[in-house]
């Protein structure tokens, strides 16, 4: 065995049918084939999760503890690997303070940067805010010139404690006859009168006339004068010009002392630096009147306004105790209502009013001023210790950008700090590829230039990175929940790439997902870098360039699940595209393809949507053409996701019903016509079908309540009294109690791994022994959770909604999959297939708009094929599919294509081109054009 490869011997992990392979190191490498047939088992949960084993290993049990521990492999050997870091696509944010700065670390360094060399500017006068030494004071008065008549004053804190002619005093006898009151030059004698009310005394310490050798008098009057106020100095020049100068951090014409610049300044999560409104999160949460309006022809206390639909909450009383002392005839619609009442109800009024209520077991008296609805509600949702309130009470509420610092998150004081012209969060809202241009020709000079020397190029290079991988369009104060999949796994490896690490094995799941084409090539250049420096690049993947781009490729197959499991073929590029068994070789080499169809839809009617705003959209209004499949394409970052999920699906379900109000609901369109053609509209994405083991394919199509009802009504239940309940393994009664219906335990190892073992009692089966020996036609439920959707589909094909059911989970490609598999095992393309099948099942009455966004996730060219045809079916149903896609093989079978850009970010948000993708393909300014032309020639 070669020390140059990672040799592999019979891997059994999930579908792996004990594969022996050796992958030569330092290179890059491609695993490829149908979606199921074993590819993540491969790289993911056998060789990253050895290599990643093995490292920790090597650590001492105490570091251990703290530490994710992996469970060894099922394997009989790995031989030659290295410390191995996966970057997969799971582990995007979703805290609403991570932003893409914070995440790639560039926020952090910024933070120095302006903390060490920024400059703070009063926010209220704009002028510089510093704090100056004794000799740096002398140093700006001699700027003045020859000859310049100078008077040094020591402004004298006032103390209400201390009378005026006590300080009078105290200053005779100090020895000075010279000061300032209230703006006005005296001579101090004991004559001196108190001024009436609040006065301001400044001490004149030196009078001197500026010439050669006054720079020693000069420095000890300057001196002295700082000691007597306080830090506060004041220089009188020729009388009529006064300078301010002060060891406190201020402004030159300002009271206000400022904090010392540091980096938690810079910080939205610190209470230092956050904005006081929003508390750094750049938007706040209002309570809406439109949204608390559910009906407004209803009458008031009759379910028009939503949060007075319990007839025996405190508010509710109350409401019904003002309209009866107000004289208000409550019976008419809440349209009809006297502004007065609509005042009091949602502004709420001074006047204080008497309630009296008896509620089922106690009785209230009391007076007070009814606050209005708002402020009634804000104070619940505070005070609410429920999640279930909260949850309640947001969906009357809007997300607004906050008023205070209009979305920037970080207070005055930081906003008002400035290196050149920009301040921090200038920096963050450019795009990435601004901001590198911008620090890359920062002009610095003297002390500055040596402090910002390594925090500059630590930014930049991080910059750059961001940069390589075809981010250029983001901007640094992004929110990491809103990125995409392919982005999250991008920035992760622009990190990768910056600490430039050797001899490692990273293993990458789809890096293209999200990329148009024109930014693949920026990617594979990227990967080839890693290669490059000493590492092995292991790719699960389906682009097709990638695949031309790589080492040696690894196809598995043939099929899916149990199917699959299986090396159809390995070695380079061109002894693959030879093989006659490899599915990948025949689509690569043209003997298969995905055929464009022979008549594209020609549409007459139209969901118009003008003058949408949003992110970087401006003014944009677009045509969608109904009862067909429609592309929204363009290079990432050119505003595909910003139209349709920010813009037109929120204003399509609010005009389809009145009572679906989304938090983020947003003025952000002027109007919307036809949408009377839609009955709904139903979005398809990539999240998960749910979030534990207990969630799989037959609770989430909903086959597994019917399954349960077979059970319940087969002869022996009957008998046994035993109810649809007794077949779930949720719930006490059918499941097994010793692991409650898991089917595993988990045992705690402290620091080793935890281990899983299989359930003694029920051996793995998740039932007691008396559900189990229930059977249908000689199976028990737990064997029909067993069993593959494919083998489900024949056993159930005699039942209608069961076997219609499976049968469309087997059309969209899903045979392989178990119909008990937990859902946290299934990818975000098998999750949406899903979606898409539980979709074509349902019987749909009327025109709905299926959404999709890149739909081809995860999928081979041949799983695309099958998902075409799906896609097909409900277009001949007469449905409109509006898809997000990158996918050339999706945008050529289109019948309408919609191209964004014509670059990413603030180039981006408006419509290049648009029409056939043979028109999209002729159109010089488009970039997917440009693509596609090669696709439909070929």
């Amino acid at each position: 065995m070669s020390i140059n490869e990672i040799n592999i011997v019979k891997a059994a992990v999930h579908n792996l049918k004990d594969v022996t392979i050796s992958i030569p190191k330092n290179t890059l490498t491609v695993i490829t084939g149908p979606s199921g047939s074993g590819k993540s088992s491969l790289a993911f949960d056998t060789i990253y999760v050895e290599g990643q084993r093995r490292y920790i290993e090597s650590l001492s049990s105490y570091a251990r503890q703290f530490l994710g521990q992996y469970q060894p492999p099922e394997v009989e050997s790995i031989t030659g690997l290295s410390p191995s870091i996966a970057i997969d696509q799971k582990s995007s944010s979703k805290n609403p303070r991570s932003t893409v700065g914070t995440t790639t670390e560039i926020y952090d360094y910024l933070r120095v940067l302006f903390a060490r060399i920024g400059t703070l500017y009063d926010p209220e006068t704009g002028l510089e805010v510093r704090r100056y030494t004794p000799t740096q004071i002398v140093r700006e008065v001699l700027k003045l010139g020859d000859k310049s008549k100078l008077q040094i004053l020591a402004p004298i804190p006032s103390n209400d404690s201390i009378k005026f002619k006590d300080q009078l005093s105290k200053f005779l006898t100090m020895g000075f006859s010279r000061a300032r009151l209230n703006g006005e030059l005296i001579q101090l004698d004991e004559s001196t009168k108190a001024p009436k009310g609040k006065y301001q005394l400044d001490i004149v310490v030196d009078r001197i006339v500026l010439k050669d050798d006054v720079e020693k008098r000069l420095g000890d009057s300057v001196e002295y004068a700082l000691k007597l106020g306080d830090g506060n100095i004041l220089i009188l020049v020729n009388d009529n010009n006064e300078i301010t100068f002060s060891e406190h951090n201020k402004s030159t014409k300002g009271d206000r002392v400022y904090p010392e610049l540091e980096p938690r300044l810079f910080s939205f999560n610190s209470p230092i630096g956050a904005c006081e409104v929003c508390n750094g999160l750049g938007e706040t949460k209002t309570f809406d009147l439109d949204l608390m309006i559910f009906d407004e022809n209803l009458p008031l206390l009759e379910g028009a306004i939503t949060p007075l639909s319990k007839r025996n909450s405190f508010l509710y009383k109350m409401v019904e105790t003002i309209a009866a002392e107000e004289g208000i005839d409550v019976s008419v619609p809440f349209k009809k209502l006297p502004k007065k009442m609509t005042n009091i109800l949602f502004n709420g009024t001074d006047k204080v009013y008497r309630y009296s209520f008896t509620s089922e077991n106690s009785h209230f008296e009391f007076s007070k001023a009814f606050p209005g609805l708002s402020a009634w509600l804000e104070k619940k949702f505070l005070e609410s210790g429920s999640d279930k309130v909260r949850i309640e009470l947001e969906k009357l509420m809007n997300i607004k950008t906050c008023p205070s610092c209009h979305g920037l998150r970080l207070n005055k004081v930081a906003l008002s700090t400035k290196i050149g012209d920009k301040h921090i969060m200038d920096l963050c809202t450019l795009s990435i590829a601004d901001v590198f241009e911008y620090l890359n020709n920062i002009k610095l000079d003297g002390e500055k230039k040596i402090i910002a020397d390594k925090l500059l190029k630590e930014i930049v290079s991080r910059l750059r990175f961001l940069l390589d991988v075809g981010l250029n369009y983001l901007t640094l104060n992004r929110g990491a929940m809103t990125l995409s999949g392919g982005e999250s796994q991008r920035i992760r490896l622009a990190t990768q790439i910056g600490s430039a690490l050797s001899g490692v094995l990273y293993v990458l799941d789809e890096p293209s997902i999200g990329l148009h084409q024109r930014d693949n090539d920026r990617l594979i250049k990227t990967l080839k870098a890693l290669r490059d420096i000493g590492n092995t690049v292991l790719v699960v993947e389906h682009d097709e360039d990638t695949m031309l781009a790589s080492d040696y490729l690894i196809d598995m197959g043939p099929g899916a699940g149990i199917h699959g499991g299986k090396i159809v073929a390995h070695g380079t590029l061109s002894k693959i595209l030879k093989d006659k068994k490899s599915l990948t070789a025949k689509f690569l080499n043209g003997e298969n393809r995905i055929e464009i169809p022979a008549i594209r839809k020609k549409a007459t009617r139209f969901l118009k949507l003008n003058g949408a705003t949003e992110h970087n959209i401006n003014n944009l209004s677009v045509s969608i053409p109904l009862g067909g499949l429609v592309c929204v394409s363009g290079v990432s970052g050119s505003g595909k996701s910003t139209l349709i999920h920010k813009v037109l699906v929120p204003a399509v379900k609010t005009h389809l019903t009145r009572t679906h109000k989304s938090l983020y609901q947003k003025a952000n369109f002027n109007s919307l016509t036809g949408v009377d053609e839609i009955k709904t509209v139903i979005e398809l994405d990539q999240s998960p079908i749910g979030r534990t083991p207990h969630s799989n394919p037959a609770t989430y199509t909903g086959l597994f309540d019917d399954i349960r009802d077979i059970f319940a009504s087969t002869n022996e239940s009957q008998i046994r009294g035993y109810k649809t309940g007794r077949f779930s393994f949720n719930v006490k009664g059918g499941r097994c109690e010793d692991c409650e219906g898991n089917g595993v335990k988990k045992i705690e190892m402290h620091f080793l791994p935890d281990v899983y073992i299989t359930c003694t009692e029920c051996k793995g089966r998740r039932y007691n022994a008396e559900t189990l020996s229930v059977l249908y036609k000689g199976k028990n439920i737990s064997e029909i959770l067993d069993m593959s959707i494919e083998e489900g589909a024949e056993f159930f094909k005699n039942h209608t909604k069961l076997g219609r059911v499976l049968h469309t989970l087997n059309s969209v490609g899903l045979g392989y999959m178990k119909l008990g598999q937990p859902a946290t095992t299934l990818s975000g393309g098998e999750a949406q297939r899903l979606k898409l099948s539980r979709e074509l099942s349902k019987r749909t009455k009327g025109h709905c708009l299926y959404v999709l966004d890149e739909p081809t996730t995860g999928l081979h060219f041949q799983d695309i094929k099958i998902l075409l045809s799906a896609l097909q079916q409900l277009v001949e149903q007469g449905h409109t599919l509006l898809i997000i896609e990158h996918n050339l093989d999706v945008i050529k079978t289109a019948d309408w294509v919609i191209d964004l850009g014509p670059e990413g970010g603030s180039g981006g948000g408006e419509i290049v081109a648009e029409g056939t993708p043979e028109q999209v393909a002729k159109n010089p300014k488009s970039h997917t054009g440009k693509y596609l032309k090669k696709v439909l020639k070929a």
